[in-house]
């Protein structure tokens, strides 16, 4: 693409667009580290350079504008690279992810028209299986942390030898701000998975607004120039929540550790000096309830939760670490930045039991949101921290549909709003509060019951690891609320359902539970089913307790 010839007296059109991101970074950030696991040390200029040779490498396989590159990787500097050179050349990068079933996976690939996958060693025995169903795929380059390895699969070439062959200048053309940059899938109860997909311009307007969010009001968890960025939500989901071009932009140091293992994450925690990371609920709990994680100083780190709520229990054991941990609020869909639970200035003095009652919110909503409660009907609800309905939101970064699937569409946006399907209420101070998924909410003898609320509370119990509540048929009452849940290691064997029960009714009397939503049932398991993204399973719990 040429660059635009300028009359004199024209300005210039600027473009919001990614190449913008990295130029800012590059200036602020030239000599600041990018780290992986304790492989790779490099500068910004090393991967500024980098993108351009991969840009390069990606031309001579064939991509071109509008082309979509599909990365099947574990969180890396490559990755990073990937996330820049992709959409700057105008091509689409598809974040692949691997804990899809073969089938899913291949229908994704095959759905978004990948033209070149690149594809991490250890994700080999995967490409093996479905290789032969893939219809677009033209070449596949091998990322590998020590050079080629032996596969069944046709690889058309390596990663770190193609940037070697490949020329470190790539002339990034200013690009409309509406071309297309990502896409990536979400998977739902029923269905193939269905493609979410964004532009420069929505990118980039959500790399501002999380700027604003987490760096400029007076709160706690605030992220700054000086932090310390690791991600530890997989970088295939909502481009790791959209941080890593925030990272960037900032110029911070960057942290990214590859497989997720709990001694190798604390580590470098420790090592790299982490200030800031986000994940979603079963990631940080498979931290805090590492003996090793006991033994360290983690009052620096920040971390976000999100993907579900955050239990007060596990947030009452990440701050008895010193970690300072607090909830936001997204979708797939939302690109993902909501809401965050931050506190307003006049609420810092606080004592430490009401803020960890904001921390654990769905929060306030972020620069450049606007969010509703709607009944049925589509009527808005108030602000009264009671009215219950559907949230509904509208912002510059939300997607404007699923890709190629205009029935689903509809159901998404309704009357200018992008409905959530989750419960919420909205209180006077402009918290957002969501209180269950509109499949999830369980309804017993015509009252509805919270399944996040009575989670949140069976969770308090010392003795419970992890909890999740679904609703099951019963012929009276139509549903009747399930527990099913883990124990810590020192409780197991030691306390029971009629133990579970006569605690929860103890806290239905003072208060906290309405009677008719005290379960009669418990489930003692190993271990909760986990979705492709880690969230609890409820749709597979449903199935094994339906009876």
């Amino acid at each position: 693409m040429e660059a635009k010839i300028y009359k004199p007296g024209e300005s210039y059109d600027y473009p919001l667009i990614i190449k913008k991101i990295l130029a800012t970074g590059i200036i602020y950030g030239q000599n600041q580290e990018i780290v992986y696991r304790d492989k790779v040390r490099y500068r910004y200029h090393d991967m500024y350079e980098r993108v351009h040779r991969l840009a390069n490498g990606l031309t001579a396989l064939g991509v071109g504008k509008g082309d979509v590159v599909g990365v099947l990787d574990f969180d890396s500097h490559r990755y990073l690279e990937c996330f820049f050179a992709v959409p700057m050349m105008g091509a689409v990068i598809h974040t692949l992810n691997w804990r899809l079933s073969p089938a899913q996976l291949a229908y994704t690939i095959n759905h978004a028209e990948d033209s070149v996958i690149l594809v991490n060693q250890d994700f080999l025995p995967l490409l093996e299986v479905i290789q032969g169903n893939l219809k677009t795929v033209k070449k596949i380059i091998l990322i590998s942390d020590d050079g080629r390895k032996e596969t069944k699969a046709r690889i058309d070439g390596e990663y770190e030898e193609m940037l070697q062959a490949a020329h470190a200048s790539y002339d990034f053309a200013d690009l409309d701000e509406n071309t297309r940059a990502s896409i990536f899938y979400t998977t739902g109860t029923t269905g193939d998975p269905k493609g979410v997909h964004f532009t420069h311009r929505q990118l980039v307007l959500h790399t501002l607004a999380m700027g604003v969010n987490v760096g400029s009001y007076e709160t706690t968890g605030r992220f700054r120039s000086n932090d310390v960025y690791m991600p530890l939500t997989p970088m295939f989901h909502v481009h790791a929540w959209g941080v890593p071009y925030l990272a960037t932009m900032l110029g911070v140091k960057q942290v990214y550790p590859g497989r997720y293992e709990p001694e190798v994450l604390l580590k470098l925690i420790l090592g790299e000096k982490v200030t800031f990371s986000h994940c979603i609920p079963t990631i940080i709990h498979m931290l805090v309830t590492n003996p090793i994680a006991k033994k360290l100083d983690l009052s620096k780190w920040k971390v976000v939760i999100g993907g579900a709520a955050l239990p007060k229990s596990l947030a009452i054991a990440a701050r008895e670490l010193g970690i300072q941990i607090y909830s936001a609020y997204g979708m797939s869909e939302t690109c993902p930045l909501i809401s965050g639970a931050s506190l307003k200035s006049t609420m810092l003095n606080l004592d430490e039991e009401k803020k960890l009652d904001i921390f654990v919110k769905t929060g306030l909503p972020a620069p450049l949101v606007e969010v509703q409660v709607v009944d049925a009907s589509g009527k808005a609800l108030p602000s009264d921290g009671r009215s219950t309905g559907e949230l509904v939101m509208r912002a510059p970064w939300l997607t404007e549909s699923y890709y190629k699937d205009p029935e689903k569409s509809k159901d998404l946006w309704r009357d200018g709003w992008l409905h959530s399907g989750d419960v919420a209420y909205i209180d006077e101070q402009g918290y957002v509060q969501i209180t269950d998924r509109l499949k999830d909410v369980i309804k017993t003898g015509g009252e509805w019951v919270s399944s996040i609320d009575l989670e949140n509370l069976v969770s308090m119990h010392p003795a419970v690891s992890e909890a999740a509540v679904i609703g099951v048929p019963d012929s009276k009452w139509g549903e009747r609320p399930l527990v099913v849940l883990t124990l810590r290691t020192e409780f197991k064997g030691k306390v029971t359902g009629d133990d579970m029960k006569e605690y929860v009714k103890k806290m239905s009397e003072q208060g906290k539970l309405p009677k008719y939503g005290i379960p009669d049932r418990y489930e003692f398991v190993d271990a909760i089913p986990r979705t492709s993204v880690g969230k609890i399973n409820k749709v597979e719990l449903r199935k094994l307790y339906a009876e």
